[in-house]
């Protein structure tokens, strides 16, 4: 099995962190662009499209800062995906920076395609 490789987008938005914290952080806040149902009991979260569901656990987190899952199904040890806020010091401007793992150069384009989607659905959901 060959290593995934890693990458990272950053996608500007107008939004506070802690606001953009609930989007990542709660079953209801990613229900609402990240999938059509998602459930959470504990560290789990279960995440369900068109009837398929699954399920991620939550690696580490930090109030309105990050969240890092990691898909159940996955075996690479090493691969997650994570939401990241960060804020520029300076014009205190507020990026989402989402980092995830592809199976393939191929997989990346295709995954970053499918971010730029759901930030875009994101954006859309909270008028960013």
């Amino acid at each position: 099995m060959s290593e995934k490789i890693k990458f990272e987008i950053e996608f500007p938005i107008h939004a506070s962190p802690h606001m953009l914290y609930q989007y990542f952080a709660t079953p209801s806040g990613l229900s609402e662009w990240f999938a059509d149902n998602v459930n959470s009991r504990g560290v789990n979260y279960t995440f369900i499209w068109d009837g398929s569901e699954e399920t991620a656990k939550v690696l580490t987190k930090k109030a309105n800062e990050r969240i890092k899952f990691k898909w159940e199904e996955d075996d690479d040890a090493k691969s997650y995906f994570e939401f990241k806020i960060q804020v520029d010091e300076l014009t205190n401007d507020v990026s989402l920076i989402v980092t995830d793992f592809a199976d393939d150069e191929d997989e990346v384009e295709e995954s970053k395609m499918f971010w730029e989607n759901q930030i875009a659905l994101l954006k859309k959901t909270i008028g960013a």
